[in-house]
């Protein structure tokens, strides 16, 4: 599913801090655990140098101490004072078991040798042999002369010598007793386990042994500095910096012996760490991958989490092609505004078409149309107090002659009573007075606290005072009916029907005749008359427009049956044939015909009250009433027929891309649809939704051949909601496809 911006302006921000806080977690750890080996291997250096410092050191301070052990026996003076020939075996032998007697002690493979500086004699390596007075001097110059102390140790070419000037405490030197240790041997005792280099300083820095004799080593002034710094450290051991020629930065790891303040160095070596450390380097890279992917799916549920609520809204929203927003909250804030000035718009819209909406409710109260729950609110939204001891009276005002006027005129004129009657009630005494039909004003009366005589006396005057002002105005005459007061709007229907039946009298009572529905009870006995089948009437009615005898005769007979099975008594019989006489003389009124409208149209009542027969009822009917009337509807229509079909084709024409049908255009032209379709098909041959159809898909062949707008957008513009069908419809027609036709107009 496609994500927004806000998703990945949350998911980034949240990925990127997760992964930054684990790569320095990765970076902390690696570095914590790079000082713990660099500890570890130091210290295991450590104990490695200090266990060789103290391995050699055992075997040199062994070997001194035999040398001074000898120097003190009295054996030595005797050997060293007396002189040895080749004959003097005895005293060799003596002297070369107590050095060899040494050499067990020391180390394995060194050479020990005793020179007599008395009697110029040496023996080393059991060999016996006499010192020039060259080597003599040599020796004392080498060893003897400038020397502040009696034993030490230096470097030679072969290994390291120690040097014991003898007697040991006494400054008149006798002999000087030797320990050669050479490099083997050396090598043998210095070798550790992981075969690092060591190499030992003495305390002026000179250099005493080296493992690697061809590694690099810094200079004089350099290794005077390591064994100073060695020294200066604390404790006797540590580790120090040294960069030498050729390598990069390292450490040394040293031991310095208390004995002989030599400093044995050992050094740190940066592959053996990096060795420890590559397994421990490859899990961070795995453990910091591991969280990173870990980190990424926490991101996106977090991500997912907190705007799931942003989605949902835009998802509720409509979508607006126009608005492109920098993400989701900017989309919704301006979705908001948006809603908010059509919301705005729509009220005052409202408050525009209040008026209008007013009159469909009072409507829907004539009709039953409304519930006993919606009441109470559509009464309080209209602004009327429904209180428990209010009256309310129907009052209707119908026309009773406008002559031979067009019905744009008599519109007018019925407009024009309902302003009068709205401008003589009361607004806090009546509802909005409404249009019923087209020749009828309806009008609910609202009265608090009065009888029925004061309610009849008010109504009265109402009725008078509108019959006065039409006549002065408008030069009309007009009758009033009006119903017996009742508790309930909901019995506002009810009411209607009984100020109909009340002005149904009016023929025989002459124009502008007020009649009060208490009046004529007596004349219609039983329960107001509310199945009376005005659609089969209507149909029949619309047939008589047109002047069709076939429609006539198909909507009549339907009509007169349903008399018969809605009557179970002769008067409710009489009542529906005197309303449907009535209702015809109101037809040829609004028609302009006379047929009826004679001097003795009363004697039609009574010949269709006399006759029991329903065939001779439907006879008189179709012969003396009907047929006439749509004879003479034939010569008039036609031209009228031509004018209204004009109007629809014109209307058409210009409002084709528009929401379009003949339910909106029989408003506006103040007539029923299926007249209006009747007569449209009867003019033009064809239906109106065919010839509209028709109109709208010649419309579409022009803009696609005309111009580049798109299938969908020619389909949205004429009013189909869904592309499909308006390619099935121009496939019907035209045989192809929209996208087909224009390649084929392309081309030619």
């Amino acid at each position: 599913m496609k994500k927004g911006r806000m998703f990945y302006k949350t998911f980034v921000p949240i990925f990127l801090l997760g992964v930054g806080l684990a790569v320095s977690f990765g970076i902390y750890t690696y570095f914590q655990t790079v000082r713990s080996v660099i500890d570890s291997v130091a210290e295991e250096k450590r104990t490695s140098i200090t266990q060789t410092k103290n391995n050699l050191e055992q075997k040199i301070r062994t070997i001194e101490y035999a040398f001074n052990t000898y120097s003190t026996t009295s054996s030595f003076g005797e050997v060293v004072d007396n002189p040895i020939t080749q004959k003097d075996f005895a005293a060799y032998r003596e002297v070369n078991s107590q050095l060899n007697y040494i050499a067990t002690m020391g180390l394995e493979g060194a050479e020990y040798t005793l020179i007599s500086l008395n009697r110029n004699w040496k023996i080393s390596n059991g060999t016996l042999s006499y010192l020039t007075t060259e080597e003599k001097d040599r020796l004392y110059a080498q060893y003897i002369d400038n020397r502040e102390k009696g034993l030490f140790w230096i470097k030679t070419g072969s290994g390291i010598r120690f040097v014991n000037t003898l007697p040991a405490f006494s400054t008149r030197k006798e002999a000087i007793a030797l320990s050669d240790i050479s490099l083997g041997t050396l090598n043998r005792t210095m070798r550790s386990e992981d075969g690092a280099r060591i190499f030992i300083l003495n305390k002026q820095g000179d250099l005493m042994y080296d493992t690697e004799q061809d590694g690099p080593m810094p200079g004089g002034p350099q290794r005077a500095k390591l064994a100073e710094a060695a020294g200066a450290g604390e404790g006797s051991g540590g580790m120090i910096d040294w960069e030498p020629e050729g390598t990069g930065k390292s450490q040394l790891i040293y031991s310095r012996s208390s004995y002989n303040n030599w400093t044995y160095f050992t050094v740190l070596d940066q592959r053996e760490i990096a060795g420890a450390l590559q397994t421990t380097r490859y899990g961070l890279i795995a453990m910091e991958l591991a969280l990173i992917l870990l980190i990424a799916v926490a991101a996106y549920v977090i991500a997912g989490y907190f705007t799931k609520p942003i989605r949902q809204i835009t998802h509720s929203l409509p979508q607006h092609a126009s608005l492109t927003p920098k993400n989701e909250i900017d989309w919704i804030l301006s979705s908001i505004n948006r809603l908010l000035s059509e919301k705005q718009s729509l009220e005052s819209l409202m408050e525009a078409e209040q008026p209008q909406l007013e009159t469909q409710f009072v409507l829907n109260l004539f009709r039953s149309r409304i519930t006993a729950d919606e009441l109470d609110h559509q009464l309080k939204r209209w602004g009327y107090d429904g209180g428990e001891a209010r009256q309310y009276v129907t009052m209707l005002v119908q026309l009773d002659n406008v002559g031979k006027r067009e019905t744009p005129d008599r519109d007018v004129l019925l407009l024009a009573v309902n302003k009068i009657a709205e401008e003589i009630v009361p607004a806090h005494g009546r509802m909005l007075p409404v249009l019923l039909n087209d020749n009828t004003q309806a009008t609910i009366l609202m009265f608090d606290g009065l009888d029925e005589a004061e309610i009849r006396r008010h109504m009265l005057d109402y009725a008078k005072r509108i019959v006065r002002a039409v006549k002065d105005y408008l030069k009309l005459s007009v009758s009033v009916g009006i119903s017996r007061a009742y508790p309930k709007l909901l019995k506002s229907r009810e009411a209607c029907e009984m100020s109909k039946q009340a002005l149904h009298q009016r023929l025989n009572l002459g124009k502008e005749s007020i009649i009060f529905y208490a009046d004529i009870e007596s004349v219609v006995p039983g329960p107001v008359l509310l199945h009376y089948p005005s659609e089969l009437e209507s149909k029949l009615f619309d047939a008589i427009r047109i002047g069709d005898e076939q429609q006539v005769s198909a909507a009549l007979y339907p009509l007169l049956a349903e008399f018969m099975k809605k009557s179970r008594n002769s008067m409710n019989l009489e009542v529906m044939l005197i309303r449907l006489v009535n209702n015809l003389i109101q037809l040829e009124q609004l028609l302009g015909i006379e047929v009826l409208l004679t001097a003795d149209n009363h004697a039609l009542y009574h010949r269709l009250l006399e006759i029991r027969n329903p065939e001779e009822v439907e006879r008189v009917l179709v012969e003396q009433v009907i047929f006439p009337m749509v004879r003479s509807m034939e010569k008039k229509t036609a031209e009228q027929f031509r004018c209204l079909s004009e109007k629809i084709a014109a209307i058409v024409r210009e409002e084709y891309d528009r929401e379009l049908s003949l339910e909106l255009i029989g408003e506006r032209l103040h007539y029923n649809p299926n007249y209006l379709s009747s007569i449209f098909k009867k003019e033009f041959g064809t239906t109106f939704s065919d010839y509209l159809m028709g109109y709208r898909l010649d419309m579409a062949k022009k803009w696609l051949t005309e111009t580049d707008q798109t299938v969908k957008e020619i389909a949205e513009r004429l009013q189909y909601h869904n592309p499909q069908n308006f390619i099935r419809s121009f496939r019907k027609k035209e045989q192809v496809t929209p996208g087909v036709y224009r390649k084929l107009r392309q081309n030619m």
